[in-house]
């Protein structure tokens, strides 16, 4: 890839461009799901090649596949996550996050059960999990309706509020444009446009 990028924190930068462009490559690298070819990535100042660790200690990443286990309950899958972290699995708060995402009725139900809509929203839940100063959001909106689209253009808000840093990969450039600062326009690997998201040019640059 040929991207230059600097984010600040607390700012919510729009990744976009054509499919096969490079977003969800981009946000893999800077989660360390994969190395980068060529170049240097870092995060909040951790080399994301050398300092695999500590980046993943600080950033959470929602991709393309959900990885859920189908047979336990949203609760369930939170609490393993939460395990996985080194931490207690406190119910009170794994409840609250379910609520968070609307699935605060489901909880105890088997996520096999579920519709591709609520797999995403237990899946921004377990993202939300790792309460992590860097977000990576890939295609956040995908599967969802109406109601789930308004769903995280709050719980974006709420991560500017909180300081938080988030890069969101989409094609809805209208949507985005809606609820993040700056964006950055890709093509093939290549970084070919960067500004203000509410000037994001809906053509190409």
């Amino acid at each position: 890839m040929d991207v230059s990028l600097q984010a600040t924190a607390g700012s919510v930068v729009m990744v976009t461009g054509r499919n096969g462009s490079g977003k969800s490559t981009l946000l893999r690298v800077l989660a360390t799901a994969i190395r980068s070819d060529r170049g240097r990535a870092r995060v909040l100042g951790y080399d994301c090649g050398s300092q695999r660790e500590e980046v993943r200690r600080r950033t959470a990443l929602l991709g393309h596949h959900s990885n859920l286990y189908e047979a336990l309950s949203p609760f369930e899958n939170l609490a393993i996550a939460d395990r996985f972290l080194g931490r207690r699995g406190e119910r009170d708060r794994l409840l609250g996050l379910l609520t968070d995402v609307g699935l605060g009725d489901r909880t105890e139900d088997s996520v096999s059960t579920f519709s591709a809509g609520m797999r995403k929203r237990l899946s921004l839940a377990r993202a939300l999990l790792q309460d992590a100063p860097v977000l990576l959001l890939d295609e956040p909106y995908g599967q969802l309706d109406p109601a789930g689209f308004r769903l995280v253009d709050a719980l974006i808000a709420r991560q500017r509020e909180a300081g938080r840093t988030v890069l969101m990969a989409t094609h809805l450039l209208e949507r985005g444009s809606g609820v993040c600062d700056q964006a950055v326009v890709l093509e093939q690997g290549r970084l070919v446009w960067s500004g203000p998201a509410a000037d994001v040019p809906e053509g190409g640059p």
